[in-house]
């Protein structure tokens, strides 16, 4: 069996190449991934020797290359996309680029070839925002909120068209926020950490009470596992840790880590167009497939927090590259 995993030099693409490794001695996995600013081919070291194991450098926007690499694969999941959103308000056109036209790249070719299996991994972004109750479904309307969710909302519309004029076997998985290892330090809380770590205050949006989801990674490694071989195609399916934080509650936690108080906290200007509350509902994937999360936030923070402390190595080499030094 051969996978191709695209965008697997990423955070949650990584996370999940090393997961399939681990987990199929007979599988053979192509990495697929651009290494833009996110991708981190180091992200990778520890299995870029395994003989199940082939990095390509491309991008899914390059159809000749798509379509090479697809004439021999039989399952696909996509991870690869631009996932920021203040880079999206900023820059909207490349999430367009490579959240739409390379998706759209990836399921023509997945058709001409005949693969078993296609995967879209999506947000829970894509629906909206929530009041102070209810949850995400899988028939809540989609009303994404930023160029990112929007670009990802199309993509995902893209991909059920497929299924549903071309009998494509495809599958979609909204994921809520996920942290852990590998991830790049723009997001919450690696970034967090990092100015922490410079003795930098951190910059807290707003009020900080905007709510979300968190995710450990490899729950949702092992949940898309489980959707790719035994969910029913054509389906969506929720993604969630059901452990809703405010961004604050998240913030004094990691101070509380790092032997830090809240004289470190900055609050500053709020996002444009950000979303107040995600929260999302695992009903479907647990009641048709079996699957919940195995990692409780307490156990998944603290992994977290002593996985960047103990490899301020990693985030120096990504802040170099970042500033031109490498």
């Amino acid at each position: 069996m051969k996978i191709l995993i695209t965008g697997g030099a990423g955070f949650i693409g990584s996370c999940f190449v090393r997961y399939i490794l681990n987990k199929y001695n007979d599988y053979q996995v192509i990495n697929l991934d651009a290494l833009t600013y996110a991708g981190n081919i180091e992200n990778l070291e520890d299995v870029q020797d395994n003989r199940n194991y082939t990095f390509i450098h491309g991008n899914i926007c390059d159809k000749k290359l798509v379509r090479d690499i697809m004439s021999e694969v039989d399952l696909v999941v996509n991870f690869a996309a631009e996932s920021h959103v203040d880079r999206s308000i900023t820059g909207p056109e490349i999430f367009v680029e490579t959240n739409i036209q390379g998706t759209l790249n990836l399921l023509q070719a997945s058709k001409e070839t005949g693969v078993e299996r296609y995967l879209q991994v999506s947000t829970d972004e894509v629906y909206g925002t929530l009041g102070k109750t209810g949850y995400f479904y899988e028939t809540t309307p989609i009303a994404p909120n930023s160029p990112y969710s929007a670009s990802k909302a199309g993509a995902d519309l893209l991909v059920r068209s497929y299924f549903e004029t071309y009998k494509l076997p495809v599958l979609i998985t909204r994921c809520s926020n996920n942290y852990g290892p590998y991830q790049y330090p723009e997001k919450l809380i690696p970034f967090f950490i990092s100015k922490l770590l410079r003795n930098e205050k951190v910059p807290v949006y707003g009020d900080g009470l905007n709510v979300r989801d968190w995710l450990y990674v490899y729950d949702h490694c092992s949940a898309i596992d489980t959707v790719l071989h035994k969910g029913k195609i054509g389906d969506v399916y929720n993604i969630g840790g059901h452990n809703e934080k405010t961004n604050i509650e998240i913030t004094k936690l990691i101070l509380m880590s790092m032997g830090k108080d809240e004289s470190s906290i900055e609050y500053v200007k709020d996002r444009l167009g950000h979303d107040r509350r995600y929260a999302i509902s695992n009903d479907k994937i647990q009641s048709e497939l079996g699957w919940k999360p195995s990692v409780t936030f307490e156990e998944g923070i603290k992994l977290t927090i002593d996985w960047y402390l103990k490899n301020q190595d990693w985030i120096k080499n990504i802040e170099n590259k970042k500033a031109g030094v490498l």
